[in-house]
């Protein structure tokens, strides 16, 4: 069966300017364009076009879907099994958030008393599935699936007030960075004092602390644009700031 823009838009349930757009990047091309200059689909780029939005839809950005579905090696049978295994496991986390809600409402109605471990719980599998949908790729082929794999079981195992405490550090990390800014000196004692505080902050989440991944860190913090946004916000080159007060320190 063919389709239209129309028709396979109202199919897949997005606009016709979105599929336009795909084709203008290269990721779904028509099979063909009619004597009447319009652009026809036919099973291939519906198939195609499903992958795509699986991507999008787990958080993948354009250039990387691009990348990978234009790729020789790429193989649909196993990108769908991917699929499968990534949404199971985000249908598993909203799962446990849900179960922690309902817990938490009997608790305020008074069916049940609720640990402050059961409390968090729900939010630690969110924040380490977030930090996987944004930063995985990078810091997996970084530091290895074990280093990582280690540090996402210590978020999981902190206490209530581990995780209170990190979360103040995190605070205490940007407010310093941004007063030691102000000294525009990243070997200043201010601005060596959020390093410390970086250190500080970091070995809640690694297994073991290096001075080397700790400057390697750094130094993604400056070259990654989403790295750098989140600093950025404190202040305009805020992620080049803490990188040089980190090289400083860890040396």
């Amino acid at each position: 069966m063919e389709y239209t823009v129309q028709k396979l838009g109202k199919l897949a349930g997005v606009s016709t300017r979105t599929l336009r757009y795909y084709d203008e990047i290269g990721i779904l091309k028509p099979a063909r364009i009619n004597s009447s200059g319009y652009r026809i689909y036919g099973q291939a780029e519906v198939d195609r076009l499903q992958q795509v939005l699986f991507y999008r839809e787990l958080g993948v950005n354009l250039e990387t879907i691009k990348e990978v579905i234009t790729s020789a090696s790429f193989d649909g049978a196993i990108a769908l099994k991917e699929h499968r295994e990534k949404l199971l496991e985000k249908r598993k986390q909203l799962d446990l958030l849900i179960e922690n809600v309902n817990k938490t409402i009997d608790s305020m109605e008074g069916r049940r008393t609720m640990s402050n471990k059961e409390k968090f719980e729900g939010f630690k599998k969110k924040l380490i599935e977030d930090n996987e949908k944004k930063y995985g790729k990078e810091i997996r082929e970084k530091y290895g699936e074990e280093t990582i794999n280690k540090s996402n079981a210590k978020m999981l195992n902190m206490t209530e007030a581990e995780y209170e405490r990190v979360t103040k550090l995190s605070e205490e990390v940007n407010s310093t960075l941004a007063e030691a800014m102000k000294t525009g000196n990243p070997a200043s004692e201010l601005a060596q004092k959020a390093a410390e505080l970086h250190k500080q902050w970091l070995t809640f989440y690694w297994s073991e602390y290096s001075k080397e991944a700790h400057a390697g860190l750094a130094q993604m913090y400056a070259d990654d644009e989403r790295f750098k946004a989140y600093y950025d916000k404190i202040q305009p080159g805020a992620a080049e700031f803490l990188r040089d007060a980190i090289l400083i320190y860890t040396k």
